[in-house]
């Protein structure tokens, strides 16, 4: 029987690639059995919600190849762009089901199960893993992470120590205590796992990129921004050619005639707080171009010194140097304007603010935006599990309900924005959010309130960069922009932040926003005039 052509197999990878199962799966099933047409086709037939006949053929290659990695990895690589996230778990207890002696399998459905926040079921399987192999490299790392996920850090800091003493130069291991280390703000410690994991992979970019974020959240500025220019080294991370990367620019250095762009990167937040930058270039003579989303354009054209801003959509114009927003710090980090523009720097349109008074609450009530919860993002499991430990459920802020002299004004937006379908009794909230189309209609509607409170979101840095009082609701291992172990902010001075004391637990920082509120226990606004009458 002759062998498939390779030309049929690309053909087949291809319609898996694009989602097309049946299509694939029609196309193998005629082909000769192979290694290479069995494993395409488990993967088809996973697609297609076959899950005995995937598990049956994923099985017999994983036996075929014990020490290869398991070709259901490849599976999920293929399933999950695609959304088919309940076919490839029942694929994957279906193996578990057939090779529970395989160690693989247990450490694929638990990272599976992690990723969709499902801790407590990826804890049991990991823990069938560990039984089998208590020290096991992978098994132990995925079961760390677990642990933390669930705030357990002393069980996870001991359980990765257990395992570097069976396997000492596992620079993953080493790069995992050091974030957990510094999730659990035990700074200088993970340092020095940062320091153990770089000597064994010194090249290793995204090792780089998350020691430069523990030395930022150290308050190490200069040699975290320095650190965190490894980034750029990242597949797909720097698009642009090198050669015209703007450099890190000394002390009289003139940028008269010369143009810059400035490429977009990060969240909404990112960018919101690396705008300070903006007027430090154009006042060194730099005619500024920005790529930024639709949502702030406003805000930046408002700013003044900005040429040109622009969305992705849009071809780049001519420009001769190029600065992703993130390196601005760095590049400026010689020059009399390395800390940025002082707040405000950004402002509300004075005719949105106008259009929007309408909206908000009349009487002398403090009137207190409120933003309870993220940006969900459940493609990118990373980033999605971050935002269920940011975010509050609103019945958790039921306190504030019963608050005589508040009145509350949802800046939600998203799916959280769904929980006021069901709001703790009592409860009002005043919500103009249906028609806000970007950030500067936000903007506008944060210039009519006394203050905002806001988990780790784009509206705490958009009211801090205007100027507005913001109480930031923290989680326990908060990010680096935030610094560790304060609850004021070098970046927004009208900024204060409640953090957990104990992961997980909102209670303790609720009881003191709501003692601070009654209190009015926050930093007065500042405006544009507070600023000059500083200088």
């Amino acid at each position: 029987m002759s062998a498939t052509p390779d030309h049929t197999l690309a053909l087949a990878l291809d319609l898996l690639r694009r989602g097309q199962f049946a299509h694939a799966r029609a196309i193998l099933e005629d082909c000769p059995a192979s290694p290479r047409v069995e494993i395409l086709l488990a993967h088809a037939h996973a697609g297609c919600n076959r899950v005995q006949e995937a598990a049956r053929l994923l099985c017999r290659q994983a036996v075929a190849n014990p020490g290869a990695r398991h070709p259901a990895y490849d599976m999920l690589a293929l399933l999950l762009p695609h959304d088919r996230v309940d076919e490839a778990e029942a694929v994957l207890r279906a193996v578990r089901q057939r090779a529970r002696q395989d160690i693989r399998t247990h450490d694929m459905l638990g990272e599976l199960l992690l990723q969709r926040g499902r801790t407590a079921e990826a804890q049991e399987i990991l823990a069938d893993g560990l039984s089998l192999s208590p020290a096991q490299l992978s098994t132990g790392n995925l079961m760390a992470v677990c642990l933390m996920e669930q705030g357990e850090f002393a069980a996870a800091h001991d359980l990765l120590h257990y395992i570097l003493k069976h396997h000492p130069d596992s620079a993953m291991t080493q790069a995992n205590l050091a974030h957990l280390l510094g999730a659990w703000n035990r700074l200088d410690a993970a340092l020095q796992a940062h320091s153990r994991a770089l000597a064994l992979r010194p090249d290793d970019a995204r090792l780089r990129m998350n020691h430069a974020l523990t030395l930022l959240k150290n308050g190490s500025m200069a040699e975290g921004w320095a650190e965190y220019e490894w980034r750029r080294r990242m597949p797909g991370r720097q698009r642009l050619p090198e050669q015209s990367m703007l450099p890190v620019l000394s002390p009289d250095a003139s940028l008269h005639g010369r143009s810059i762009l400035i490429t977009r990167e990060g969240g909404l937040g990112d960018m919101l707080m690396m705008l300070r930058f903006v007027p430090v270039l154009a006042g060194m003579g730099a005619r500024v171009s920005i790529q930024a989303p639709e949502t702030l354009h406003g805000l930046i054209r408002r700013m003044g010194g900005v040429r040109r801003v622009f969305s992705e959509r849009v071809s780049l114009p001519p420009h001769d140097w190029h600065c992703p927003f993130l390196s601005l710090p760095h590049v400026l980090r010689n020059t009399a304007g390395h800390a940025g523009l002082d707040v405000p720097y950004l402002r509300p349109s004075p005719e949105l603010v106008r259009q929007w008074a309408p909206f908000l609450p009349m009487g002398t009530d403090l009137r207190v935006g409120l933003v309870w919860g993220g940006a969900s993002r459940p493609d990118v499991p990373a980033a999605h599990a971050m935002d269920r430990r940011r975010s509050i459920p609103l019945r958790k802020l039921a306190p504030l309900a019963g608050m005589p002299g508040i009145s509350l004004v949802s800046l939600q937006k998203g799916t959280y924005a769904r929980q006021m379908h069901d709001m703790p009794a009592g409860m009002r909230l005043y919500d103009p959010m249906e028609s806000v189309r970007d950030m500067d209609d936000t903007a506008a509607l944060i210039a009519g309130l006394d203050v905002v409170v806001s988990v780790d979101t784009s509206v705490a840095h958009l009211a801090g960069a205007m100027g507005c009082p913001v109480i930031l609701l923290d989680r326990f291992d908060n990010c680096w922009r935030w610094l560790s172990g304060r609850t004021d902010s070098p970046w927004y001075p009208t900024l204060r932040i409640i953090r957990q004391i104990h992961a997980g637990k909102w209670e303790d920082v609720v009881h003191r926003l709501c003692s601070m509120l009654a209190k009015r226990d926050f930093p007065p606004a500042r405006t544009p005039d507070d600023v000059h009458g500083q200088s």
